[in-house]
């Protein structure tokens, strides 16, 4: 049956073919006496299958020249392939073809025939056939001796094929059979393909043949390479074992250096005793450990941050309250209660030794000098400073450090700024603690309570040491804006002292003493430099900043340096000087940019001012009320918040409920809408301090008399009329002697929050202390 096999593919490959099916394939060429297997998925290509199958078996088999176009034409097709029988069919269930191919012969396409179906063209054989010439004997022998080199060395070939070539005579097979086996690129393959000269296609395989064996040449080569190092490594460790047992039994220590140093570092480190002994059992792991396994990497860090922790480390306190007081004194100005907090912080720790640290919370606007007092209270104790921004930090492993099994594991940061201290009991201040945020990797908020609770620090817990460390002797410090977003559970643990916003006579001292002096260092001037007045300083604080704080301050002092500088560098006459007066402020820092609040001038039906807090500190506010034809309405605009907004309508319950004795029309509510505005509408306002302001106004509308722009008042109201006490009375006082005000009307309850205002500004301002909204209308003359 083979021999008929035989025959029969001998007759086709002789056979005269005019019209054959064409089959495009890409990413192979077909050579002659090739054997190949194809999968055969497009439509038009299992349509010539079937047309091939039911005449005689066979079927022109041509590459795409661009093996990426799903849907070739004519162009797109090599005009040179090769006439293959179909040996084997095989049709699967999702409607492609598996085929084994016999290339036969080459051909050329002379045209494309007619054909919706597939693909049908007309053939011509390509001439080729010489005679055996010395010459081309002597090509094929040099081809075969290049090839044979080439089997020998490359393992993916089976040697076997070498006797495929045996009795092989014509030039042109023998070529084809060879580049058969060969990884030449598709490129190349197709130009072989189409030589149709033998000694062409044989001068083309020596090249190609040539060019593989130095390739396999260099694998070859860089293989031992690689094998060798891997060789050594191995015989390294074998061989350091044989020794570490060798002088095991000698009574010797055999360890390496690097382990060596480790336990000379954890002996030094003077760790707990479970820690240590956890440690030094690591060691004996990271012993056993092959060199290159990843494990040994991820212990020798381990015991790096162990032994490279201060376990025993920490700074002597140099406790002097004198000095202290001092210290405190030239790094800032004012801040009176917090200075005598941290004062008596350190006059109790002089006097017991194992005091627990306080955890303190700096509380309020920015700018006013919370980063920098925890800077001046590691300087009057002698001890080292850290800070830590917690400022958008919404992942627990920053605090807590990351478990070891994880890559790039590393300790969270606070024992990572621990050790950067080298010193176990530095001041640390956590920055912006109400700043932290919290998404689906934890919360850092929870991860800050067990290290800000005196009760349980001292055996903080990092996920990655996995050993209990000592932060009791830390002294903590938290600074934030304000209190509102830190939970409930960490604020509790805090000792909360308010940094108030600076007033005018402050910021005033603070530029003086502190400021000018730093930028003028800053821009490479001095005081023989610049000069700068004392009312010009003030109108920069009043007219160019709007702050509780000092940092624009600043800016803008800068600013008037760097313009010095600038004329300086361009006259280059060091001993020049510049002069800011209160008139040419604006010449330096351009027009004015806030006005200050002022009192009204003269008095108003329905307008009555109040006093407001922000956070650049207090501002006047003035309550408008007009009474119009309605049905009872209450209107309220100026962007009120929904506090303020019950303030205005239990004001309103309060006027109706006493309309005898405020001498208001009973049934005025039923004719007249309150229209109640409070200018600046663009900025949102809430709280409820603006309750006995917008009754006032209120009352002033409907009994048609004027309040004195004098009176300023701050209050909440109940609907009996009571008045209760707010917050911020110092900076809403200090408001008002900036606007003029003479009288400020308030809860008598507030009356122990003046202690706080300088008592310069107390002797200027008249205070009326009310228990109730009858005394009010009394003092208001409604």
């Amino acid at each position: 049956m083979a021999q008929n096999m035989a025959k029969k593919i001998e007759r086709d490959r002789n056979k005269v073919v005019e019209a054959v099916p064409l089959l495009p394939v890409r990413d192979v060429v077909i050579f002659p006496y090739m054997v190949v297997p194809l999968l055969v998925g497009r439509l038009k290509s299992v349509n010539a299958l079937e047309e091939a199958m039911l005449h005689d078996r066979l079927i022109l088999i041509c590459t795409q020249k661009d093996p990426k176009v799903e849907e070739p034409v004519p162009e797109d097709i090599s005009g040179i392939g090769t006439l293959s029988e179909i040996l084997q069919l095989l049709k699967l269930p999702d409607g492609t073809a598996k085929i084994l191919v016999e290339g036969l012969r080459r051909m050329r396409v002379k045209g494309y025939l007619p054909s919706d179906r597939f693909f049908r063209v007309g053939v011509e054989d390509v001439a080729g056939g010489v005679g055996r010439t010395p010459e081309l004997e002597a090509l094929m022998r040099a081809v075969q001796e290049q090839f044979e080199k080439y089997v020998n060395i490359n393992p993916r070939i089976p040697p076997e094929i070498l006797g495929t070539l045996i009795g092989v005579d014509e030039p042109g097979r023998f070529a084809d059979i060879i580049v058969g086996h060969l990884p030449v690129k598709l490129q190349d393959r197709q130009k072989l393909l189409e030589a149709v000269n033998p000694k062409e296609r044989l001068e083309t395989l020596f090249g190609v043949l040539k060019s593989e064996l130095e390739i396999l040449s260099l694998e070859d080569k860089i293989q031992k390479k690689v094998l060798t190092k891997i060789g050594k490594v191995q015989k390294d460790y074998y061989l350091n074992e044989q020794l570490k047992a060798i002088q095991e039994e000698l009574g010797e220590k055999g360890e390496s250096n690097d382990v060596e140093v480790l336990r000379k570092q954890i002996k030094e480190a003077k760790m707990p005793q479970d820690i240590e002994e956890k440690a030094l059992k690591e060691l004996e792991r990271l012993k056993q450990l092959f060199p290159l396994s990843p494990e040994t990497a991820v212990i020798r860090n381990y015991l790096d941050w162990l032994a490279g922790l201060p376990w025993s480390k920490e700074t002597e306190d140099k406790i002097d309250i004198d000095k202290a007081e001092k210290i405190l004194e030239e790094d800032h100005y004012g801040l009176k209660k917090v200075k005598e907090r941290i004062l008596e912080y350190l006059a109790v720790r002089k006097l017991v030794d194992r005091m627990k640290g306080p955890i303190l919370c700096f509380v309020g606007p920015p700018g006013t000098g919370k980063t920098s007092v925890g800077k001046s209270i590691a300087r009057s104790l002698g001890r080292k400073f850290i800070r830590v921004s917690l400022g958008g930090i919404r992942d627990e492993a920053e605090i807590r450090g990351h478990r070891r099994t994880y890559v790039g594991a590393l300790p969270g940061r606070i024992i990572q700024s621990i050790r950067k201290a080298q010193s176990k009991n530095p001041v640390f201040v956590f920055d912006e603690i109400d700043k932290l945020g919290v998404d689906f990797r934890g919360d850092p908020s929870s991860a800050l309570l067990e290290a800000l609770d005196p009760e349980q620090n001292n055996s903080f817990s990092d996920n990655y040491l996995e050993v209990p460390f000592d932060l009791s002797k830390v002294m903590f410090i938290t600074t934030a804006n304000t209190l509102f977003p830190v939970p409930a559970a960490l604020r509790d643990r805090l000792e909360v002292i308010e940094f108030p916003g600076y007033t005018d006579e402050e910021k005033l001292h603070i530029a003086q003493r502190f400021l000018i002096p730093k930028e003028l260092e800053a821009h490479g001037l001095n005081k023989d430099n610049l000069e700068m007045s004392k009312p010009a300083l003030l109108r920069i604080i009043h007219e160019y900043t709007k702050e509780a704080g000092v940092r624009n301050l600043e800016r803008e002092i800068a600013n008037i340096c760097r313009k010095a500088a600038k004329n300086i560098a361009r006259k280059d006459e060091r001993s020049l000087k510049l002069r800011i007066a209160e008139s040419n402020v604006p010449k330096y820092l351009g027009p004015v940019r806030f006005e200050r609040s002022k009192k009204e001038q003269k008095k108003d039906i329905g307008v009555v001012t109040g006093l407001a807090w922000t956070e650049a500190g207090g501002d006047i506010l003035l309550a408008e009320a007009v009474v119009i034809p309605g049905k009872g309405q209450l209107l309220l605009t100026g962007q009120m918040g929904e506090v303020m907004q019950e303030s205005a309508k239990a004001a309103l319950s309060y006027i109706r409920s006493r309309t005898g004795m405020l001498g208001v029309k009973k049934d005025f509510y039923k004719k007249y809408d309150i229209h109640i505005h409070v200018p600046m509408g663009a900025i949102p306002k809430d709280g409820p301090s603006a309750g006995i302001t917008l009754a006032t106004a209120m009352v002033s509308a409907l009994t048609k008399k004027p309040v004195s722009p004098d009176i300023a008042m701050t209050g909440e109201i109940t609907l009996r009329g009571r008045v209760l006490p707010v917050g911020g009375i110092k900076e809403k006082v200090l408001a008002a002697h900036r606007a003029e005000i003479k009288t400020i009307i308030m809860s008598s309850e507030n009356k122990k929050d003046l202690e706080d205002v300088p008592k310069n500004i107390m002797k200027q301002i008249k205070f009326r202390f009310v228990k109730n909204m009858d005394d009010v209308m009394k003092i208001a003359g409604l």
